[in-house]
């Protein structure tokens, strides 16, 4: 079953995108430290962090580990390193949603 990853979980923009999804398969995820009870119903997972030198492979395998099919990258650093990837992204159908684009 294929899933939506959105970035910057604790944001509220976060939230609002998954809520105007209407879906069950949103997962929202974040690279800055969660507390395990947030962790542990499944639908919250720790991502790569964008300081990571390999960050764009690093959020590809985990993208196709966990079937992820598009990803919201709400962080600056997050979309503008997910940008420059997403001919790869692509290759792997995966879609890389731009913030302009998101309503």
């Amino acid at each position: 079953m294929p899933f939506i990853l959105i970035t910057a979980a604790t944001t509220s923009q976060a939230h609002k995108i998954k809520s105007d999804i209407h879906s069950d398969n949103v997962i929202l995820g974040d690279y800055m430290d969660l507390p395990d009870f947030m962790l542990k119903p499944g639908k919250l997972m720790h991502i790569p962090n964008p300081a990571s030198a390999s960050y764009s492979h690093e959020m590809l395998t985990f993208c196709l580990d966990n079937d992820i099919t598009a990803v919201y990258p709400l962080r600056e650093a997050e979309e503008a390193l997910l940008l420059e990837a997403v001919q790869l992204f692509t290759e792997f159908n995966i879609n890389i949603v731009k913030t302009n684009e998101i309503q």
